[in-house]
């Protein structure tokens, strides 16, 4: 934090420069925005505090991976694997748990989900036992399974993940693609639903 950034090291006292140093930790926050929350924080009732402390306390209490997919949920199995309403022959394998939430929005998909905790990237030590890829070649195998659909991110490590997913998943059930429209380079997360839903419905078989 230098004196530019409107406030030099030891005009803050050292609580408050934990808690900017924790606010800066999270994606996205730089060391501005970091003072400004922290201030925001100071400046909020001691309820308000602490109504957002507990909050924290419990998600990291509280919420857990589902056993079968590895969506967030507050019990074993999340609520959209216990649905007998969506359609259980068919599974979407996503990234992470906000690519689930964001398909979600787009009302395109009735079937099951799979998170494989991130993508594969040799480079920063993600290998495929790092992801949750023998759980989902477990489901293919056990549970009637008939497409799988992969809706990594359309981006360096997302495409070689669908690569590797096809590769083994290829004889055992139909593997598709999410359609073109999504930008090559971007996240599912920022793309909106139109866009999402279209790719959806217009996914491609993977040979």
């Amino acid at each position: 934090m230098s004196a530019v950034d409107g406030y030099a090291p030891q005009m803050l006292s050292p609580a408050v420069e934990n808690l900017v140093a924790q606010l800066t930790r999270l994606p996205g926050i730089g060391s501005r925005t970091g003072q400004r929350l922290a201030f925001h924080i100071l400046q909020a009732s001691k309820q308000e505090a602490q109504a957002l402390a507990e909050a924290i306390h419990d998600v990291k209490e509280r919420v857990r991976f589902c056993r079968e997919c590895g969506n967030l949920t507050e019990e074993e199995v999340c609520a959209i694997c216990l649905d007998a309403r969506r359609d259980h022959s068919i599974i979407c394998v996503v990234e992470q748990p906000v690519d689930l939430i964001s398909l979600e929005r787009t009302a395109e998909f009735r079937g099951l989900y799979h998170v494989l905790g991130g993508a594969l990237s040799p480079l920063d030590g993600v290998e495929p036992s790092n992801l949750r890829i023998d759980e989902l070649m477990h489901r293919v195998d056990q549970n009637g399974v008939q497409e799988v659909v992969l809706a990594t991110n359309p981006n360096m490590t997302g495409e070689a993940t669908a690569a590797y997913l096809a590769d083994r998943l290829r004889g055992r059930v139909r593997v598709t693609r999410l359609a073109s429209g999504l930008p090559m380079g971007g996240d599912l997360e920022y793309a909106d639903e139109v866009t999402l839903g279209r790719a959806l419905v217009g996914r491609r078989e993977m040979v």
